[in-house]
C-alpha cells in the first residue's frame, strides 16, 4: 500500500532538507559524478540559503552556480552535502534537460567550467 501524507508535511520535510543543507558554518555543496559515484568531476558551492521551498519542491537558489572541473567523464549523477561533508541527497540525476539537475553539458573535462543551470528537487 502507498503511503500518502499531506501536502502542509510535504512542505515541512522539503524545508527540513534546506536546513540541513545549509547547517554549519559554511554554504554546502553539489558534486556532479560520473555513473555509480565512480569519479567527482566537480562540487559546486551552493548559496546559503541552498534551496526555496514551494510546494513541495525544493529549487536550487542563485543558478547559474559554477566550479572549475577536478576530473574528466560523463555526469550522470548529483550529491549533496552539507558543509561538513555529510551526504544529505544522493540520487539525483543529471543531464541537459529533463532530470533533477541540469547542466550545461555532461561531458566534463578537468579544468573546465561545470556548470549548474537549474535543480529541483520534488517530494516524493
Amino acid at each position: 500500500m502507498t503511503v500518502t501524507y499531506s501536502n502542509a508535511l510535504k512542505d515541512t520535510r522539503m524545508t527540513a532538507v534546506v536546513s540541513a543543507v545549509d547547517g554549519g558554518g559554511s554554504a554546502g555543496t553539489m558534486e556532479i559524478c560520473t555513473a555509480g559515484y565512480a569519479a567527482v568531476l566537480g562540487a559546486i558551492t551552493l548559496q546559503r540559503p541552498s534551496f526555496s521551498e514551494a510546494s513541495q519542491t525544493i529549487t536550487v537558489a542563485g543558478v547559474p552556480l559554477s566550479a572549475t572541473a577536478g576530473n574528466s567523464g560523463t555526469a550522470a549523477l548529483a550529491r549533496i552535502k552539507d558543509s561538513s561533508g555529510n551526504v544529505i541527497v544522493s540520487g539525483l540525476t543529471v543531464g541537459t534537460s529533463g532530470t533533477d539537475v541540469i547542466i550545461s553539458s555532461t561531458t566534463v573535462a578537468s579544468g573546465q567550467q561545470l556548470t549548474l543551470t537549474s535543480g529541483t528537487i520534488a517530494h516524493g
